[in-house]
């Protein structure tokens, strides 16, 4: 990747434990995270979620984070359920934000969780083969998580958004000091659109998370596609 930083050889994990990431994922689970949907209910309205879904995974995304704050447990469930047989028709990973509970019970790829989530490393010990990813903001804690047992990072905002207006901004300087405090693959969110997409790549971040950019496109898929295209030239 251009203009990545070189990382440090990974430490031996301790005697009974496996390595940050390794040993425990899907099979290229770290290739499939270029281009990140974050499936915010409260973004797609009054449109069918898995039809945005399905319009965006025939576009090539192939990380899908279900993102569903105020839904009802049974609605998210039965979604998560949904989304999880659609993912799986074309290879691609299923997220659930927030609630490991969910994520185990709908047969999801893994979790993400925020700062003020269940934390990582309790996370890590309920479930020890599904794929953790943490929010983070700071170099801090990228570390933590990284220590706690994340598999990737997601980090921002690059800038405000509508998804989340309260999120502190860190920009591009905050994004690059977080992927050089961490060995684990970063994925930059927060206000993202094409054009930023070499920067993004040329701070270290492996992916882009995006959402509105997307989920609200009147063409789904070709919101998707020039995304998609902008990683691929990058």
């Amino acid at each position: 990747m251009t203009g990545t930083t070189s990382q440090p050889p990974r430490p031996a994990p301790a005697s009974g434990q496996a390595a940050a990431g390794e040993g425990r994922r899907p099979q290229g689970w770290r290739e499939k995270l270029g281009l990140y949907l974050v499936c915010d209910l409260g973004l797609a309205g009054d449109r069918d979620a898995v039809k945005l879904v399905e319009e965006a995974l025939a576009a090539g995304v192939r990380a899908v984070q279900l993102r569903a704050k105020a839904a009802p447990d049974r609605a998210t469930y039965e979604l998560a359920l949904a989304l999880r047989r659609l993912t799986a028709r074309y290879d691609a990973l299923l997220i659930i934000n927030d609630r490991l509970d969910l994520a185990l019970a709908a047969g999801a790829d893994g979790v993400h969780l925020g700062q003020d989530d269940l934390p990582a490393e309790a996370a890590r010990r309920l479930w020890p083969s599904g794929l953790l990813g943490v929010s983070v903001r700071t170099p801090g804690e990228a570390r933590a998580a990284e220590r706690a047992g994340a598999d990737y990072l997601g980090t921002g905002a690059l800038r405000s958004t509508s998804t989340k207006p309260d999120s502190r901004v860190i920009g591009l300087d905050g994004l690059r000091a977080v992927v050089e405090a961490t060995r684990l693959p970063v994925v930059a969110i927060g206000g993202i659109r094409p054009d930023d997409v070499p920067a993004v790549r040329q701070a270290g971040a492996v992916g882009v998370a995006v959402a509105s950019a997307v989920l609200q496109a009147p063409d789904v898929k070709g919101a998707a596609e020039a995304f998609l295209r902008a990683l691929a030239s990058s």
